[in-house]
């Protein structure tokens, strides 16, 4: 299919659409993050004695998964497991939900299914608002799951509307919305969950003001984002007909094949995220960090992260950026398992602030130079099915390992894991024609 190109200023326009609306999805998103240990305690602490609701009967048999470990796990730690495995359900759900929204974008446009998907996110939110029972809440999180399409999505537009020499850029802009909202998002989030408004919610002002931003971001994309699809810019073909979609994806060249790119970001996401979901246990085993002393550390790797990101990311090829970034995984996982200091700790961190500012962007990119225009919606959304399933699997896996055979093997074991992610980055991945980045 051929696309009449987007006119830089329309162009730049898109571009401050997206940028504000992900931002606006991401903070909204990360104000739950901090609030997890004491939402799951309070619900916990409504049925102290009822054993038949679900919240205790969950806790039940995270008992019986903990009396399995070599290794006994402290009571302190029920509330966090089950902060985990609700984590583990939402990506789960997202790697369901994720080829069908992209899928649908393609047929039905980007905007439509955009705007489909915020009222989920609205539904969900609206649901946490009134979660005055653990039922609720997790009603919430599994429409939450099945709805959110907003990275993704953005991602396809940002693919739609740039050539092949901005890609790598654009993509970067996405992730500095990630790295803002993840900095400056939970603190947020921890501060308006002091305001307490409603007695049988306490998270009631933090749920109530996240809604807002939702509803917010909602009519910000109805009045003000274009439909961004290739299809609607067809342009007519010499004898007047006008080219239909899909038309030219039988000549759409590829370098990587979509299999590879999948496995790549399943592998690394897999290890990735398990080692996330372990640094606030091995931080308070290691040096008694405490959540504020946790919440530093993440908000200084979110620096690095955004710094980069707006630096060197969005000017080197997707591919050298991969390449960077699965190098310095692998040495943060080998300084995490043999490190003694605090000063270890926060250089290990600053290690995992690359990591986190170039992996996941270039593989986005490289995703992107292998669709063609016709189906880049569902490609995306199938590459970043498999990085919800690898989100899903990471932090019980690597948990069960961190408690069974003990730091160091875990953390060892993690980064042989991600060296074997860096051989399939080296060896197996190559740099598509004309895709040069520029600042």
């Amino acid at each position: 299919m051929t696309a009449t190109p987007v006119s830089p200023a329309k162009r730049k326009q898109i571009l401050r659409v997206i940028f504000i609306s992900l931002l606006l999805d991401l903070i909204s998103f990360t104000f739950i993050l901090p609030l997890f240990p004491k939402l799951l305690e309070f619900y916990r602490n409504l049925e102290p004695n009822n054993s038949s609701s679900l919240l205790n009967r969950i806790f039940h048999g995270l008992n019986a998964y903990k009396q399995s470990f070599s290794r006994p796990i402290g009571d302190r730690y029920d509330i966090v497991l089950l902060g985990g495995a609700l984590g583990s359900l939402f990506s789960l759900l997202q790697a369901i939900a994720s080829p069908i929204i992209g899928t649908l974008s393609d047929k039905y446009g980007r905007r439509t299914a955009l705007l489909w998907s915020m009222a989920g996110n609205i539904a969900s939110v609206a649901l946490w608002v009134a979660a005055t029972d653990f039922r609720t809440f997790l009603a919430s999180r599994v429409v939450g799951g099945l709805s959110e399409g907003n990275v993704q999505l953005a991602t396809a537009m940002a693919a739609d509307i740039s050539d092949d020499k901005q890609r790598g850029a654009t993509m970067a802009l996405v992730g500095v919305c990630f790295s803002i909202a993840f900095t400056f998002g939970p603190v947020l989030g921890a501060a308006l969950a002091g305001i307490e408004t409603v007695v049988a919610n306490p998270f009631a002002t933090t749920a109530g003001f996240s809604l807002f931003l939702i509803v917010t971001e909602t009519a910000y994309l109805y009045y003000c984002l274009p439909e961004t699809l290739p299809a609607s810019r067809a342009r007519p073909a010499t004898n007047g007909s006008v080219l239909k979609a899909g038309a030219g994806q039988q000549n759409h060249i590829r370098t990587n094949s979509h299999t590879l790119l999948n496995f790549t970001h399943f592998m690394f996401i897999l290890f990735f995220s398990g080692m996330e979901f372990s640094l606030p246990f091995m931080t308070y085993d290691l040096f008694g960090y405490t959540s504020s002393q946790s919440g530093r550390l993440l908000g200084f790797m979110g620096l690095i992260a955004s710094s980069l990101q707006a630096s060197v990311t969005r000017r080197l090829h997707p591919l050298r950026v991969v390449q960077l970034g699965v190098v310095a995984c692998a040495a943060a996982f080998f300084t995490l398992g043999r490190l003694t200091t605090e000063t270890g700790l926060w250089a290990a961190a600053t290690l995992l602030a690359v990591a986190t500012a170039t992996v996941v962007t270039g593989l986005n990119s490289l995703s992107s130079f292998e669709a063609a225009e016709g189906e880049r919606g569902g490609k995306l959304g199938n590459h970043r099915s498999w990085g919800q399933v690898g989100r899903s699997c990471g932090p019980l896996l690597f948990c069960t390992l961190y408690w069974w055979a003990g730091r160091d093997v875990a953390y060892a074991i993690g980064g042989t894991g991600i060296l074997g992610v860096c051989a399939v980055v080296f060896g197996g991945l190559k740099a598509p024609p004309k895709s040069i980045t520029r600042g």
